[in-house]
């Protein structure tokens, strides 16, 4: 590796505690050093703050009722309860939609509750509370809509809803438009002026929070932290922030997936192969939630609901084994899709250069749209929006953001073109006019070529903390995992090293891995690399990388490099200060 080779990612270190404070941290806490100054840097520069992140407390959930309606939403059930009337939940057909859908029903039937759910068709209906949906609560009786997951931006079909007599409770935690729906009660922190403190709830999150308020009314707090298996699962599934209440949250839904996974959860663990005792944000992730998603992107996503409802293991093992089917299939179209989606992407970036790809196909799946768009980002990185469409003329997509690029407003501000949007600033979702795809195209690429910078076209790598590596310890190897759960804005900590010598030579190590030993200070240690970002390294360059930390076999540390650079880069210096 050459002195002028440059990085894949743009290292950014964050602001460091002043030593003061992590000397504190550090005698107070009786840890190490390097995690006192990990703690520090990402704001928890208080023993009690410390103590708090690591020790995760129910105690420390807020107030439900804190949240704006929520009195209303709570009365309303209620009444609906005790005058024994049809309450009708409307969910959206992802993980977070379904698991909401399927704790809520499960809740309000336990206490009483006369309940029927009604999940879209992806294709047919589309995202969103749909005009199906309404008749047939209709049909059915119902008095009360609960919308979980979605409803936020529904404003002309929920006043349709109003009008025909039906008192609707929205659960969402989408961005909301403009205009709010004029309905009986909205539950969303994001709703300008909701006095509720955390903000990134899931839809979930915001479902439990309902849950929790009815059991505090009425005097059985504790029933409520039951359900938490289903909030960790949707949490994580939906890349909502683990911090503050929502790493609470899925800290103790985690731990009961580990002891007692409810058997409609049972079933699916043993289909994915998890082991009980070790399963993680990442298990969620990889494994259980893509089985989830499949229900809805390749058939009825009733089943991910009635599967995690079931009482009965083997049955539910069923269900879930019909949804690995569908999962296979599902990476088959996705494998497809990508490829023609990315040579498509090729050739346009080609052609001109783009600050952003809008791509079309008919012949693209509408189940695996949104992932092949995720797909995109990580490849080009690039805003990415991601069309198909039927013969009724109408586009309809999945629109993916690359980070400080907020699709939602850039999509907000093409509103002219679209037939409805919804989402947040890294993920929404949008139809037009299929005639208006090209002028969407134009419009959108305008606006990320204002706001997307150089900068912002590299991936980031966020450092923790610099580190000698001789202060890696027995017991800094005990601490580190108590960072988890990880996720989004809580990633496993990333330290920097520099001075950095090669020892030996570097071998293949697995599948596109590397594996050498470094020295520094006379501390040498065995690390694992990406072939690309090992390949080229020398002995006789001093090295700075970016690592991790794990434990390789018992009490037997390793590093987990994320990339390496010569000491000497000249960009490195100016990225760090």
């Amino acid at each position: 590796m050459s002195d002028t080779t440059l990085s894949n990612y743009r290292w950014v270190l964050r602001d460091q505690p002043d030593e003061s404070i992590v000397s504190t941290l550090s005698q107070h806490l009786a840890i190490p050093r390097p995690i006192a100054r990990v703690l520090g840097s990402r704001g928890l520069q208080t023993p009690a703050d410390a103590q708090q992140y690591f020790a995760p407390r129910l105690e420390d959930l807020h107030d439900p009722f804190l949240m704006q309606d929520m009195e209303r939403a709570v009365e309303r059930i209620e009444q609906a309860i005790a005058r024994g009337e049809t309450i009708w939940i409307h969910g959206d057909y992802d993980v977070d939609g379904t698991a909401s859908t399927a704790m809520l029903v499960e809740f309000l039937r336990w206490i009483g509750a006369r309940v029927a759910y009604y999940i879209p068709d992806r294709i047919t209906e589309g995202y969103g509370v749909s005009l199906q949906s309404i008749n047939t609560a209709l049909e059915a009786g119902a008095q009360v809509l609960i919308t979980v997951d979605c409803g936020i931006t529904s404003t002309e079909i929920l006043a349709y809803a109003r009008e025909r007599g039906l008192d609707v409770i929205i659960c969402d935690h989408h961005e909301p438009a403009d205009v709010l729906p004029s309905v009986f009660a909205i539950l969303d922190p994001l709703v300008p002026g909701c006095p509720y403190p955390f903000k990134h709830l899931a839809a979930c999150g915001v479902t439990f929070k309902l849950i929790e308020a009815i059991c505090l009314r009425r005097g059985f707090h504790d029933r409520a932290f039951d359900y938490l298996d289903y909030v960790a699962i949707a949490s994580a599934a939906d890349i909502v922030p683990l911090v503050g209440e929502n790493r609470i949250l899925v800290a103790h839904g985690l731990r009961k997936l580990n002891t007692n996974p409810r058997p409609g959860f049972r079933g699916l663990l043993d289909c994915v192969g998890a082991d009980y005792g070790s399963i993680t944000t990442s298990s969620i992730v990889y494994g259980i939630a893509p089985r989830i998603n499949a229900a809805g992107r390749l058939g009825d996503a009733r089943r991910a609901v009635e599967m995690m409802m079931h009482p009965n293991p083997l049955l539910a093992f069923r269900i879930a084994q019909s949804l690995e089917h569908d999962n296979r299939k599902r990476r088959s179209l996705d494998e497809i899709t990508y490829e023609q989606a990315r040579q498509h992407a090729e050739q346009l970036l080609a052609q001109q250069q783009r600050r952003s790809l809008v791509l079309h196909s008919a012949s693209w799946h509408p189940g695996v749209i949104g992932i092949v768009a995720s797909r995109l980002v990580e490849k080009f990185h690039l805003p990415t929006i991601l069309l198909t469409s039927g013969d009724d003329g109408i586009a309809k997509g999945s629109a993916r953001s690359i980070r400080n690029f907020d699709i939602h407003a850039a999509l907000k501000r093409c509103e002219s073109l679209l037939l409805e949007f919804g989402g947040h600033k890294h993920a929404a979702g949008l139809a037009l006019r299929l005639e208006n795809v090209p002028l969407l195209s134009e419009m959108f690429n305008s606006i990320a070529s204002e706001q997307v910078t150089d900068d912002m076209l590299l991936p980031e790598l966020t450092i923790d903390a610099p580190m000698e590596l001789i202060e890696l310890t027995p017991n800094m190897l005990e601490i580190l995992p108590r960072f988890a759960p990880y996720g989004f804005n809580n990633t496993k900590p990333l330290f920097l090293a520099t001075g950095v010598q090669l020892v030996g030579s570097v071998r293949t190590h697995g599948r596109n891995q590397n594996r050498f030993r470094v020295l520094q200070s006379n501390f040498a240690i065995d690390a694992i690399a990406p072939s690309e970002a090992a390949s080229g390294i020398k002995r006789d360059v001093p090295l700075s990388m970016i690592f991790s930390i794990e434990e390789e076999t018992k009490g037997i540390p390793l590093l987990r490099v994320r990339d390496i650079r010569p000491s000497s880069d000249q960009n490195l210096q100016s990225e760090l200060n």
